[in-house]
């Protein structure tokens, strides 16, 4: 074998590695092979709606595609879908979206747009955004793009024929949608879509409009969908079972503790960037436990999107949590001095000059302002009221408490994942 297919077998093994199936095999090879030849970097198209505003676990799947591709000295594009975000992909609904506002697309694009660095080389990512062409269409235009499909073809689509054969109403709008998603690759000329399975009709649409426009049509990439946490849903922020790559280190591996035992593989292998090797060793070291390999694929995780140092320490708020420390925490033994020395170590230390405080005490609303745990008094006051305040474990009943200064100082934990260490000096 010649040292060029060599390499084209290399890039392909690395590229079909994850993937749930591909349209086609044949024409990727081909693709690459023209790159080659021709030394051009082939163009990969990811879009995502701004009809959300985070970007979660099961979004990163594809990202990470991308980002391969990216790796490899190919031309990755990110299209952020701030026009298709107004209309709402009808892709596995049973119903009519809601519409979202141009001001929410618009806030919802800005955060994509921060997020995905996450994940890719902003060096080497082209961000379009699909309302630079599309609202530049005449009502013409729409008309031309709609002649090329039949109401038959887009019938055939699962979710629209269920909804037909059981009498639930499809509007206009939404068979509009997959038409102007596969225009899309027409305008930025795509070799390659990556998707997910449930997209596999609106990058078929795709490939036709693109051979339409006499353009080659492009190779569909599609990444198996995640499931969200405990469910057999899709993982969907509306759905709330999403799990946010920007989220606090501490709440990533709380929320991954809360994945079904049958979902541990599946994680493993979509959320983590570990070869296959290294998952079969971490599981085969730990015994199938199930507890033990969540807890390890937690830190895989927060390590991924924060760092190693994150993740530790995550782990340790866990374990204080949920672990023995936290059963003692549970039990009413909140002022025990195991309970506080464990605590202590993982918080964030804060000193308070004793000449903030009046007769030798201070306001509780106004410690927490001036350690910046709130913004303001009145913030303070409402999370005493939501019960989302403890000290040295116990939660603060009473807006008005004052503390008094003490030589150890207090444990003071403030929602789900601050806790400070304050001291008086």
């Amino acid at each position: 074998m010649e040292r060029e297919d060599t390499d084209i077998q290399e890039q392909l093994k690395l590229l079909k590695s994850g993937i749930a199936d591909i349209i086609s095999e044949g024409e990727l090879i081909s693709k690459l092979k023209k790159s080659k030849e021709q030394k051009r970097p082939l163009r990969i198209k990811l879009g995502v709606d701004a009809s959300a505003s985070d970007i979660h676990l099961g979004t990163a799947v594809p990202l990470f595609k991308l980002r391969q591709f990216q790796e490899l000295g190919h031309e990755a594009i990110f299209l952020i879908g701030d026009f298709t975000g107004m209309i709402g992909d009808p892709s596995g609904q049973s119903k009519t979206r809601k519409s979202l506002t141009e001001k929410q697309v618009k806030e919802n694009a800005k955060l994509l747009k921060k997020q995905i660095f996450k994940i890719l080389n902003p060096k080497k990512t082209k961000i379009v955004f699909n309302s630079s062409w599309c609202k530049k269409m005449t009502f013409g235009d729409v008309i031309k793009l709609a002649s090329c499909y039949t109401v038959a073809q887009l019938l055939e689509r699962d979710d629209f024929e269920k909804r037909y054969k059981n009498g639930q109403p499809i509007r206009i709008h939404e068979f509009l949608y997959p038409l102007i998603q596969g225009y899309d690759s027409v305008v930025l000329e795509t070799d390659v879509e990556i998707c997910g399975t449930d997209q596999r009709f609106n990058s078929l649409v795709a490939r036709a409009y693109q051979e339409a426009f006499g353009q080659e049509p492009e190779v569909i990439m599609m990444m198996p969908i995640l499931e969200g946490i405990g469910t057999k849903e899709k993982m969907s922020k509306s759905l709330g079972n999403y799990v946010g790559i920007t989220e606090e280190p501490e709440d990533i591996f709380g929320k991954i503790m809360n994945i079904t035992d049958g979902q541990i593989d599946e994680y493993y292998r979509l959320c983590t960037q570990l070869k296959e090797e290294k998952i079969e060793k971490i599981k085969e070291g730990l015994n199938g436990r199930p507890k033990k390999l969540k807890e390890k694929l937690a830190f895989e995780i927060v390590k991924l999107y924060h760092n190693e140092e994150a993740a530790k320490r995550a782990n340790e708020i866990f374990e204080i949590k949920h672990g023995k420390t936290g059963r003692r925490l549970k039990k009413g033994l909140g002022e025990s001095e195991l309970v506080k020395e464990k605590l202590a170590e993982i918080a964030e230390h804060r000193q308070i000059a004793k000449d903030e405080l009046k007769e030798n005490r201070i306001w509780i609303c106004k410690l927490l302002t001036l350690i910046k745990a709130t913004s303001s008094n009145s913030e303070a006051r409402r999370f005493i009221e939501q019960k989302a305040v403890k000290i040295d474990g116990n939660i603060v009943e009473n807006v008005n408490k004052e503390l008094p200064c003490k030589e150890n100082g207090y444990i003071l934990q403030v929602g789900k994942r601050k806790i400070y260490y304050i001291r008086f000096k």
